[in-house]
């Protein structure tokens, strides 16, 4: 004899009751307010359109650390000669430890015998088994808070061009070093020198930039790379993109050809902690300018 949706709607009604004993605290088991009683509505009037499928979410609370971990439940009108669906959630699992915790309950639940209530059995399953799932998420967490701490690593290139004068490609270098979020400074006249300190692909895409699509005499002199476990701002040698000139030695008239003063630009270099790259850009060791 076949089972009606009137007779599967009394058993789920049934099923919620005894629930509804196991869970009497407030948000331990949660449904709509009118989920029971259109149920009810149509079972003394069997005529009408179907209710809406019963819903509701069990809260549990797993292991000696109460683990918060949410069972949602959705019958179908012939639950229980049809699966429930079923889904276990928890801020605690990580997507992949909770695909697999469902995987085992739908399985577990696919097992039983068909036509009998299991929701009841899926909780206390849930309670027993969720453990495990609960305990590598955790373990997952620090191992990858670990791996973050040391990936951390600020990019400094040093770039060396025979002059930098137009200001269509000054406002280049400025403009993008704003964008990649690259501190630094960038040394006008003759030579032009650059420098661009921040994440080592924002230095490469600045590098790229600026070279496209045809500075000819220009060349990355010296790139340094420094690993920290914190972040990279601590480790910055300037605290914007500043735009570097000092005093010109020359006049060549319309060409505006002035060559800088160097021994001023190695006494910048020496207050930024970066003496030492005088002679890698210039080939010679620097000396201080006169007083």
């Amino acid at each position: 004899m076949a089972v009606t949706v009137k007779e599967c709607l009394e058993l789920q009604l049934l099923e919620v009751e005894m629930l509804l004993s196991m869970f009497p605290k407030r948000g331990e088991l949660s449904l709509d307010a009118d989920a029971v009683p259109s149920i009810q509505r149509y079972l003394r009037n069997a005529d009408g359109a179907l209710p809406p499928q019963l819903e509701y979410r069990i809260a549990l609370e797993v292991g000696e650390a109460k683990v918060k971990v949410e069972l949602q439940v959705l019958l179908p009108h012939m639950y229980p000669q049809v699966a429930p669906q079923l889904f276990a959630r928890s801020d605690a699992l990580h997507r992949q430890q909770q695909l697999q915790l469902n995987t085992r309950l739908a399985s577990h639940i696919s097992s039983l015998g068909s036509g009998d209530v299991c929701v009841c059995e899926a909780v206390w399953w849930v309670k027993d088994n969720s453990l495990p799932f609960l305990e590598n998420s955790k373990a997952s967490s620090e191992r990858a808070s670990e791996e973050v701490k040391v990936k951390e690593t600020l990019h400094r290139m040093w770039i060396y061009s025979h002059h930098i004068y137009r200001q269509e490609l000054r406002k280049k270098i400025f403009d993008c070093a704003k964008k990649l979020n690259l501190t630094g400074f960038c040394l006008t006249g003759k030579p032009g020198v650059i420098c661009v300190e921040g994440l080592q692909e924002n230095c490469e895409e600045f590098w790229r930039v600026i070279r496209y699509p045809n500075w000819k005499h220009i060349s990355c002199k010296h790139v340094e790379n420094i690993e920290t476990e914190g972040s990279i701002d601590n480790l910055r040698l300037f605290h914007g993109f500043e735009d570097l000139q000092f005093q010109a030695h020359g006049d060549y008239g319309l060409r505006n050809d002035y060559h800088m003063d160097l021994g001023q630009f190695l006494e910048f270099l020496k207050q930024h902690q970066s003496g030492h790259i005088f002679q890698i850009l210039f080939g010679v060791e620097g000396k201080l300018s006169d007083n």
